[in-house]
């Protein structure tokens, strides 16, 4: 089994070091990941720039770029690997509900998931890296269950609980919650005095009841979420079929 990882986080975080590890255990693997972090950046690709492919001492490939530039120059460039699955993570924090719009460890995922290939991105429910031993086991047994029922390929977003192996509760096949509005922005000043301002923090939880991830993981649960990328709005879409006949 061959499989790829990348992350948002950096290829030098420790989410990634510890899923690198546990993955090694059981296939051979490819690393490429973000130069720095690129938290937030979504499925983006560097369209104004070219980018650049190093190999760190330990072995890692670094990009100057995005999750989503990581896999694709994985999957189209030089290196020649053909990876049976991509992992993404471990994230500094969650990804649930909402956030996975935005999220840059999903993205690695879907880049993966677009070409073809199946594809689970992994996080943390509290960022902090406490119990990350915990997680990587938790990433290695999910591997290990290959989901061969599922259609392939297909994507899937695992939330961990930051709790010792033996406290977790299970594993929950869950839907993605929903969060309220985002906080205003935090306004502040460069050092020549211009305004500037920084995203504020996520909303509170709106949708966080039983069957969601946010239920399952504040319950001690690993949440595990298939996605899927049609954006079609099947309803309205049949209502202007109606409305244009």
């Amino acid at each position: 089994m061959k499989i790829l990882i990348s992350n948002d986080d950096g290829y030098l975080a420790p989410g990634l070091l510890a899923l690198a590890d546990a993955m090694s255990a059981i296939a051979e693997i490819l690393v490429v990941a973000p130069d720095s972090n690129r938290s937030g950046s979504s499925n983006s690709l560097t369209l104004d720039r070219p980018l650049s492919l190093t190999r760190a001492a330990n072995g890692f490939y670094f990009v100057n770029g995005t999750p989503s530039d990581c896999v694709h120059i994985a999957l189209t460039g030089p290196l020649g690997f053909v990876p049976d699955l991509i992992v993404s993570g471990i994230n500094n924090g969650q990804n649930m509900g909402d956030d996975t719009l935005y999220s840059g460890t999903v993205a690695a995922a879907t880049e993966g998931y677009l070409f073809g290939i199946p594809a689970i991105a992994f996080s943390q429910v509290r960022s902090g890296w406490a119990e990350l031993d915990s997680a990587a086991l938790i990433a290695r047994e999910l591997v290990e269950r290959r989901f061969d029922a599922l259609p392939s390929p297909y994507l899937l977003n695992v939330n961990i609980p930051n709790l010792p192996r033996a406290a977790i509760k299970g594993i929950l096949p869950t839907r993605l919650g929903k969060r309220h509005m985002s906080e205003p922005v935090i306004r502040a000043s460069d050092p020549h005095g211009r305004e500037i301002f920084w995203i504020g923090p996520t909303g509170a939880e709106r949708e966080a009841g039983e069957g969601t991830d946010f239920h399952a993981t504040a319950n001690g649960f690993v949440s595990i979420t298939p996605l899927q990328i049609d954006l079609t709005h099947a309803s309205q879409l049949a209502i202007l079929r109606q409305d244009l006949a």
